[in-house]
């Protein structure tokens, strides 16, 4: 049976950056996050897309060392490639899809 969340911004979680899990697929998952929280500063051991689907998020990130930020509003995709430190701050409730290898932060 196909999993259809016809209204992912009705989605809420117990806690900030809680997830339904949607789907594993070789080695990665892809996870409907809700939060209103900042999430704290880190580097995947894999890429990770992060499409925001309802609300807004500061992206945080550096590049050589130096802080740079991007306003990402619904529908925009960020793609952190293996290495490259970034932090995710919600303007308010966001709704994210996280796809990643499994297991990362």
């Amino acid at each position: 049976m196909p999993l259809i969340v016809e209204k992912p911004a009705d989605f809420h979680a117990d806690r900030p950056w809680g997830a339904m899990d949607l789907a594993e697929i070789e080695g990665a998952t892809a996870r409907l996050h809700w939060t209103d929280s900042d999430y704290q500063w880190h580097v995947n051991d894999g890429t990770e897309v992060f499409a925001v689907l309802s609300g807004a998020v500061m992206m945080h990130y550096k590049v050589d060392g130096a802080e740079k930020a991007v306003r990402l509003e619904q529908g925009a995709i960020f793609v952190a490639h293996i290495g490259e430190e970034h932090v995710a701050r919600p303007q308010g409730e966001a709704r994210i899809l996280v796809i990643e290898k499994k297991g990362s932060i």
